[in-house]
């Protein structure tokens, strides 16, 4: 793994960019999008970025960068056309400890930007480590297709009850068996066809069972990994993978077969 995938709380925080045309201005939308108090640092805007200005969404530093712009900020992003420039606001950020992205030069920077799907709260990251943006777009463009634009509504249902949940079912197993249903059972159907108030009653309904309810006894599933290579994986193989509790495997199931199996599951190795 060359790159950590994090997700960064920028609400209210001052963040800049420096650059003004029009990849400074998609740099800066993500990160008014993101709640982030943004500073452009640029002699030059771009139509956009200046109707961004007007807006109040952005606030404008109408002059070349200076070394002092960085002081203060929780982020960077430079982004002009001029690669002397975006080298030294990348060291003086580097030097600060701030996390900096330079575009279009991965190795420049101490971050880069992934390709983005949004169904807030839920969001799902794509990159390539800046080897092939385009790469990771078509990928993004797979996933939009396969991910229900009702998702971050499910997701915030979820969230309403999570604490109703936890005082609920007292066992962190429970609490786990309790949501792989729910996530899994008619709830959601009804959340993805618009039905919010009966997929909340019908989640009240399943709060009311017992703990002693949601106990069930084991399943063994044997899964085969074919000849070792991931894309072969049925569906339901990774699913299964994904809800294991414990996982018994041999010599002939590769390493990234393995990484596909849930992160918090016992792994024992047989031989």
């Amino acid at each position: 793994m060359e790159f950590l995938p994090i997700f960064l709380n920028l609400r209210g925080r001052d963040c800049l960019v420096v650059g003004g045309g029009q990849i400074a201005v998609r740099k800066a939308a993500l990160l008014a999008n993101a709640g982030a108090s943004v500073i452009i640092v640029s002699p030059v805007l771009h139509e956009d970025m200046q109707d961004m200005k007007a807006a109040g969404t952005v606030k404008h530093i109408d002059r070349e960068f200076e070394a002092g712009d960085i002081s203060g900020k929780h982020l960077v992003i430079a982004a002009t056309d001029q690669a002397a420039v975006n080298e030294r606001v990348a060291q003086l950020a580097d030097d600060q400890g701030i996390p900096v992205n330079v575009v279009d030069q991965p190795d420049a920077g101490s971050f880069i930007m992934p390709s983005i799907i949004d169904r807030s709260p839920v969001q799902i990251a794509v990159s390539t480590g800046g080897s092939s943006p385009v790469l990771a777009r078509l990928l993004r463009s797979r996933l939009e297709s396969s991910v229900p634009s009702a998702c971050g509504r499910l997701a915030s249902l979820v969230e309403e009850y999570r604490s109703a949940v936890k005082q609920r079912y007292s066992d962190v197993s429970a609490r786990r068996g309790f949501w792989e249903h729910v996530l899994q059972s008619n709830i959601a159907e009804l959340v993805y066809a618009g039905r919010d108030e009966e997929a909340r009653a019908a989640l009240q309904q399943e709060l009311k069972k017992d703990e002693a309810d949601l106990v069930q006894s084991g399943q063994v599933y044997l899964v085969g990994a074919g000849p070792g290579d991931p894309d072969l994986l049925t569906f339901r193989a990774l699913r299964l993978m994904q809800q294991a509790d414990v996982v018994v495997y041999d010599r002939l199931v590769t390493q990234p077969i393995l990484d596909m199996v849930r992160r918090d599951a016992r792994r024992i190795y047989d031989g």
